[in-house]
Formats: structure tokens, sequence, C-alpha cells
């Protein structure tokens, strides 16, 4: 075990509740989304005690964290979930400082930070689905459920090119996963929130694909956009041989704004069907 169980009461935070005044929300992760910027998302959105994440889709590294997410929280609560966050950045920042090649550690860092069998458990409450790209077809797979695995997440936070692929079943995987490819899953969500590194021309549009005039038959949520306005000062980090847990910390606490501004911020979408109401970004 990797964290401490917490207590009843925090634990019970994590079950989907029963009032109507719930929020409950869907979040993807993009490829370009730096991860410590989406830490701080992830630590904001935990504050809030009415709001629920009902599934997560994640590529790129902020699948590791994804995964980091869903861990704390099915042992821990919003505390433990919080803590193992924290915990996985402390061992990213010390291992880095220690060797050259930054992918290395990561295995490791991941192994001890998750188990991998809790998060494969289809009866908890938040739901993971992890996008990586095949290395020979550039075709996307999505792994969830029984298909979750320690390869198939370092896979999707895999720089394609950079570093080697990750071999799964005889093919080879890495990140930059299509967002596009994010699967239509089931969900009472109220909103349905991209977390990206820099605005997109669109974002996924509506799997039903009807025409903005006709009723979507998939009920599907709202999406907003949280966009890192200083994405590009954090993509260094993803090579250098080390670092820096002040600038992380600060990346951290700039998703925690951005979170925040998402939270406050009355969302009025007269479609819910479009492909994203550009009105609704947060930068």
């Amino acid at each position: 075990m990797h964290i401490q169980t917490g207590t009843e009461t925090d634990q019970a935070v994590v079950a989907r509740p029963t009032v109507d005044d719930r929020q409950v929300v869907d979040i993807v992760l993009a490829s370009d989304a730096h991860g410590a910027f989406v830490w701080g998302v992830f630590d904001r959105l935990l504050d809030e005690p009415s709001l629920f994440i009902g599934n997560i889709t994640a590529s790129g590294f902020g699948a590791m964290e994804a995964a980091v997410l869903a861990y704390g929280l099915a042992l821990g609560g919003r505390r433990g979930a919080r803590t193992a966050l924290a915990n996985f950045w402390r061992r990213v920042s010390h291992a880095s400082m220690f060797t050259v090649n930054a992918a290395s550690p990561l295995r490791s860092i991941l192994e001890q930070s998750i188990d991998i069998a809790v998060i494969r458990n289809k009866s908890r409450p938040l739901q993971l689905s992890i996008l990586a790209s095949n290395a020979r077809t550039d075709a996307v797979k999505i792994f969830a459920g029984d298909q979750l695995s320690i390869d198939a997440i370092l896979a999707a936070a895999t720089i394609p090119f950079l570093f080697p692929a990750v071999e799964i079943d005889g093919e080879t995987y890495w990140g930059d996963g299509d967002l596009s490819a994010s699967p239509a899953l089931p969900s009472d969500a109220g909103h349905r929130l991209v977390v990206t590194g820099k605005p997109a021309l669109f974002m996924t549009p509506c799997a039903d694909r009807r025409p903005a005039a006709t009723p979507c038959a998939m009920k599907c949520a709202p999406t907003q956009a949280i966009f890192d306005s200083q994405h590009r000062a954090g993509a260094a980090l993803f090579t250098r041989p080390w670092t820096d847990w002040g600038e992380l910390t600060d990346m951290r606490d700039r998703g925690r704004e951005r979170a925040g501004d998402w939270l406050f911020a009355e969302h009025s979408i007269a479609d819910e069907c479009s492909a994203v109401d550009r009105k609704n970004r947060y930068v």
C-alpha cells in the first residue's frame, strides 16, 4: 500500500452523492498540458466538496497524474488524492536530479505511486481511460478497465521520437493521443472539462455528431476548456535533466488559479452538442 487509507468520513466524499446539488464533471487531459499545471487543476477541484469527477480521459504526461489521482481517491478520499499527487511530484523532482535520461525513472516512480489493480476496479466512482498512439500506424488506442497497465500509462507519457516507444502486446505505443478519439462514456456529468496547454481550433465534438438544431441523443455534457497561457515555459521541463521544485509549484499554483476561474465563472452554453463554446475558455 502506497498511502494510508483515509478515515471513513474522508472516504465517503469519493462515492457519488445522492443529493440534488451535486456537480459531476468529466475531465479530458490533452497531451500538451504540462503535468504540474494539471496537478494544480486537480488540487483545486479537490477543494470543492460538491464537485465529483466521473471519468478522466488522459493522454500525455497527464495520464500518470490521472492514475495517481484515481488511486489516491480510491484509498484515501480527497485528502488521499492530494497527498498522492504531491508525493508523486516530489518523486519526479527528486529522481530527475540524479539521472540524465528523463524517461528512465518514470516506471519506478509510477510503481511507487499507484497500485494498478486498484485503478482497474470498475466499481470505483472514478473511471479512467488512457490514450496512446501506435508508433507504427499512428492509430490511437484507448486503454481502459482491464487493459489499464503501468505500460499503457508510461506509453501515454512517452514523448514521440525523443524516447523509445513502449511495447504492449506485440505493438509499440507512445504519447500524443488524439483527443478526437476520446470515448463517449455514459455519464451523469454536468460539464466536460478539457485541460490543455494551448488553444485549439476545435475540441472533441459531440459523439452523436448531429446537426446543432437536432436534439442530441447522447445527452452530452457541455464542454469547457482550461488553457495554460504559459505552456511554452513549462515545455522545457520535459527534456532537461533536472526539475526545480519551485518551478513545479509555480505551475501547480497557476493551474489552481485557472481551475478557480472556471469554478466561479458563469457557465452559459446554448448548444450542448457543439464541439466547444469558444466563450467558455479559461486562460
